[in-house]
C-alpha cells in the first residue's frame, strides 16, 4: 500500500492522495524509486555469460552477480552458504584426521578405542558429512562440467575427491574385493578419507576468500554511488525551502546549497556564487568560483558561499552514476585470464581419465586374476594420485606467503591475477595529485615589494586570513605556523566571495586575493608572479593601505621520493606517463622537475579511461596509479590498478595493489614482489605436475610387467602429499624475497 506525505509536513501521512490538512498542499507518494526493469545476472569471468536468474556459470563454475550492484540483495547468499558448509565440514575433518592418523600407528589410543575395523567404520562415518554435504557444490559443478565438457577446476575437485572416497567406502565395506597384492602386512587396505575431507574444506576456505573479494569490487561501487547527500534543500513552487529525500528530486528542480554542503545532483547555478571543492572529480586541488550559469557536479563540496541550482542530471545520470557504472563496466569489461589451473585441467583432466580407463580395461583384460580387482585398483590409483591437492595449494600457497611479505612492505595484494599482470606491466600511467604530490596546497615562495619583509608578508596575510576557510587561507596560516608567528586579531574582517578577504591589521588596511582584488601591481613584479604562475602555482596578492605589499606562491608540492621513484622505475624498463585533470602548467612543471617526457593534463575521469584503453591497443600493459574518485575509471580500465595509501576508498577498491603508504616508490617493490611471487607459481606447479607426470604411469601400472610393482593408492597417496610438501616448502622462501635493490 503506497503511503501519502506532505513535502511540508512530513509528519502527515495518509493512505490516500489529497491536501495537507495543515498547509493545504497535494499529498505525494512516499514510495522509493524502484529501478525499471528486471536484474540482469552475469559471471564475473566470463561477462558474455548473461541471464535473467542467479545460478551458476557454464562456463567456469563461479556464482553469478548483478550485473547492477546497486539492486543485487544485500549480502552475498552463496557466501553464506559456502562459509556454513566449511564450518561443518571442519567440525567433520578434525577428528577424522585425528582417526585417520590414529589408526596408522600400532597400539594407539585411537585403535584401541575402536580396533581397527571400528576406526574404518569412524572414517567413513566421519567422512559423510563432509564429502556428501560439505562438497556437494563442488560434485555437482563438476558433473556439470563433465555433462557440458566444460572442464574447470571443479572438475579435479569432484574426480579426485570423489575417487578417493569411493575407493575407501568400497574398501570398508567389502575389503575382499581387493588383491593382496595391495594390501598392508596385516591386511588392512589404505583409507582415504581424511584426503578426501581436508581437500574438501581447502577448497571451501578459497571459496570463501575469492567471494570476499568478489564483495569488496561490488562494496566499490556502492561505496561511490553513497557520497552523493541523503537530503537535498529544495525551493517549492510557493517559495517555501524543504528538506526532500536524494531519490526525489526530479529535472528541474530548484535546489538551494549552503557552505559546507555537498552538491546534491548535477546542474547550472541560477543564482548566488560559491566556492567549489572539485578535486574528488578532476583532481586539481584548488576550489573553483561558481557563479550564475557555471554548471556544478553532484557530491563536490561547496565551501564558501551559498547559490540556488537547477537539478539537470539526476539518479544514474549524474557524473557520479556514470563514473560508478564506468568502474563496473570497466572490471567486467578486462578479459581476466583464466585460472592457471583451470587452464591446464584442459588437458590434463581428460588425459587422467583416458589414461585411468585405459589402465582399467588393459588390467581387465590382460591382468592376472583376479583381474578385475586389478582392474580398479590400478584405476582408483591414477586417479588419487592425479587428485588436485598439490595443483590446487600451488597457486594459493605462493600467495599467501606471497601476500605476507607485501603486507610488511606496505603493499597490499587484491589477487593472483594482479601480480601476474604486475609483473608484465611495460607503462605506468600516474595521477599528479596525490600521487606524484602531496594533494594540498602548501606555500612555496614568498616575494616581498621594496620596504617589506617575506616574515612581514606573511604574518599580515596570516592575520587576516584567520577569518577565511579557503584552502589558500589554510596554506599561508600553516605557513606562518611553520615559522612560529604571533598572529595579530583581525578588524572588520570582510570577504569578496571568488576575489579576496580583507581587514584592519594593527591599524594598517591589509587586502589579500587575487590581482584586482588586491590593487594595482608593478610591471616587474607581475612579470616574476606570471612566470611563477606558468610552473603552476597559484599567486596570492597582498597589499597595504592600497600598495602593493607581494605575493604569496602557492603550490601542490611534489612528493619526497617522487623523483627517485620515477628515476628507478624508468631504468626497470617501465615507460612513465603522467595523465591529470591538473591545468597543462602545473602539470607541465611537475613533469620536467621529475624528467617525465609524456604529460596528459587536463583531463576529466572518462578522458582518463579512454587514454589507458588507447595505450592498450597499441600492445601495452598498462599499470594505473593514482588515489582520488577522478582515478577510479582508469584504475579499472587498466590491466593493474595501483591505489595510492593517501586515497579515496573507491580508487583502493578499484585497484589491484593498493600502497599503504603514499610513497610511490613503493611501487618498484610492489613489481619485485610481483615477479617474485609469479616465479614461485611456476616453480610451483613444476613441482606439482612434475610428480602427476611421473606417478600417473607408475600407478597405471607401467612398472608392473618389468619388475611386478605396482602403486598402491596409500603409496599414490603419498606421493601427493610429498608434492603439497614441496610445494608448502618452495612458498615460504618467498619470505626471505628481497624486495629493496
Amino acid at each position: 500500500m503506497t503511503v501519502y506525505i506532505c513535502p511540508m509536513c512530513p509528519s502527515v501521512k495518509a493512505d490516500e492522495p489529497g491536501p495537507c490538512p495543515h498547509c493545504g498542499m497535494a499529498l505525494e507518494p512516499d514510495a522509493p524509486v524502484m529501478p525499471k526493469g528486471g536484474t540482469v545476472w552475469t559471471c564475473p569471468m566470463h561477462p558474455e555469460v548473461r541471464s535473467d536468474d542467479p545460478g551458476i556459470c557454464p562456463e567456469c563454475g563461479m556464482g553469478l552477480e548483478a550485473e547492477d550492484v546497486s539492486v543485487a540483495p544485500a549480502g552475498n547468499p552463496e557466501l553464506r552458504d559456502m562459509s556454513n558448509r566449511f564450518l561443518v565440514s571442519l567440525a567433520f575433518v578434525v577428528p577424522l584426521v585425528a582417526v585417520a592418523m590414529g589408526d596408522m600407528l600400532p597400539g594407539s589410543p585411537v585403535t584401541d578405542l575402536f580396533g581397527r575395523d571400528g576406526a574404518a567404520w569412524a572414517q567413513l562415518i566421519l567422512a559423510i558429512p563432509v564429502v556428501g554435504w560439505a562438497g556437494a557444490p563442488f560434485f555437482s559443478r563438476g558433473w556439470t562440467s563433465l555433462v557440458t565438457w566444460r572442464l574447470n577446476m571443479f572438475t579435479l575437485i569432484a574426480i579426485g575427491t570423489g575417487a578417493a572416497f569411493m575407493f575407501s567406502v568400497v574398501a570398508v565395506i567389502a575389503p575382499g574385493l581387493f588383491p593382496d597384492s595391495v594390501k598392508m602386512a596385516d591386511g588392512s587396505i589404505g583409507l582415504y578419507f581424511e584426503s578426501a575431507g581436508v581437500i574438501i574444506s581447502l577448497v571451501l576456505l578459497g571459496q570463501i576468500l575469492e567471494l570476499r573479494a568478489r564483495d569488496r569490487t561490488s562494496s566499490a561501487v556502492r561505496a561511490l554511488l553513497d557520497l552523493a547527500p541523503r537530503t537535498a534543500r529544495m525551493i517549492h513552487e510557493c517559495g517555501a525551502e524543504i528538506d526532500v529525500a536524494f531519490e526525489k528530486i526530479k529535472i528541474g528542480d530548484t535546489l538551494r546549497v549552503r557552505p559546507g554542503e555537498a552538491v546534491p545532483v548535477d546542474g547550472v547555478v541560477t543564482e548566488g556564487e560559491g566556492t567549489v571543492d572539485e578535486s574528488m572529480i578532476t583532481g586539481e586541488p584548488m576550489p573553483v568560483v561558481k557563479s550564475i550559469g557555471d554548471r556544478v557536479t553532484g557530491a563536490t563540496v561547496n565551501g564558501a558561499g551559498s547559490f540556488l541550482m537547477r537539478a539537470e542530471r539526476v539518479g544514474g545520470d549524474m557524473l557520479l552514476g556514470q563514473i560508478a557504472k564506468m568502474v563496473s563496466d570497466a572490471q567486467r569489461s578486462r578479459a581476466p585470464v583464466q585460472r592457471l589451473a583451470d587452464r591446464v585441467a584442459g588437458w590434463f583432466v581428460p588425459a587422467v581419465i583416458v589414461i585411468a580407463f585405459l589402465a582399467f580395461v588393459l588390467w581387465s583384460v590382460f591382468g592376472p586374476p583376479p583381474s578385475l580387482s586389478f582392474a580398479v585398483v590400478n584405476a582408483v590409483a591414477v586417479l588419487i594420485i592425479a587428485c588436485p591437492c598439490a595443483l590446487g595449494l600451488a597457486t594459493p600457497m605462493s600467495i599467501m606467503v606471497g601476500v605476507g611479505r607485501g603486507a610488511r612492505e606496505g603493499v597490499l595484494i587484491r589477487d593472483a591475477e594482479a601480480l601476474e599482470t604486475l609483473c608484465d606491466a611495460d607503462v605506468l600511467v600516474v595521477d599528479k595529485t596525490g600521487t606524484l604530490t602531496e594533494g594540498r596546497p602548501a606555500v612555496v615562495e614568498v616575494r616581498a615589494c621594496d620596504g617589506f619583509q617575506p616574515d612581514e608578508i606573511v604574518r599580515l596575510a596570516a592575520s587576516v586570513e584567520q577569518g577565511s576557510e579557503h584552502p589558500l587561507a589554510r596554506a599561508i596560516l600553516m605557513e606562518a605556523g611553520n615559522r612560529n608567528m604571533s598572529l595579530a586579531a583581525p578588524q572588520e574582517f570582510s570577504v569578496e566571495v571568488g576575489s579576496g578577504v580583507a581587514a584592519l591589521v594593527d591599524g594598517m588596511r591589509v587586502r589579500v586575493g587575487k590581482e584586482a582584488f588586491a590593487g594595482t601591481v608593478p610591471d616587474g613584479m607581475r612579470r616574476t608572479g606570471e612566470e611563477r604562475a606558468g610552473q603552476g602555482a597559484t599567486i596570492v596578492w597582498m597589499s597595504v593601505d592600497g600598495s602593493i605589499a607581494g605575493y604569496v606562491a602557492v603550490a601542490d608540492r611534489i612528493r619526497e621520493g617522487a623523483a627517485e621513484a620515477v628515476r628507478e622505475l624508468s631504468s626497470d624498463g617501465m615507460q612513465i606517463v603522467m595523465m591529470t585533470g591538473d591545468a597543462e602548467p602545473a602539470a607541465k612543471a611537475v613533469a620536467r622537475e621529475l624528467g617525465i617526457d609524456t604529460v596528459r593534463a587536463g583531463l576529466s575521469p572518462a578522458d582518463k579511461a579512454e587514454a589507458v584503453a588507447a595505450l592498450q591497443a597499441s600492445g601495452k600493459r598498462v599499470a594505473m596509479a593514482g588515489d582520488g574518485i577522478n582515478d577510479a575509471p582508469a584504475l579499472a580500465q587498466a590491466d593493474i590498478g595501483i591505489a595510492m595509501g593517501s586515497g579515496t576508498d573507491i580508487a583502493r577498491e578499484s585497484a589491484g595493489v593498493v600502497l599503504l603508504s603514499s610513497d610511490i616508490r613503493v611501487v618498484l617493490k610492489a613489481r619485485r614482489l610481483s615477479r617474485s611471487v609469479m616465479r614461485n607459481i611456476r616453480q610451483n606447479l613444476v613441482f606439482a605436475f612434475g610428480y602427476n607426470s611421473l606417478g600417473v604411469p607408475i600407478a597405471a601400472g607401467i612398472l608392473y610387467p618389468f619388475t611386478g610393482l605396482l602403486l598402491a593408492p596409500m603409496f599414490a597417496a603419498a606421493a601427493m602429499s610429498l608434492s603439497s610438501v614441496s610445494v608448502i616448502g618452495n612458498a615460504l622462501r618467498l619470505n626471505r624475497t628481497r624486495l629493496t635493490a
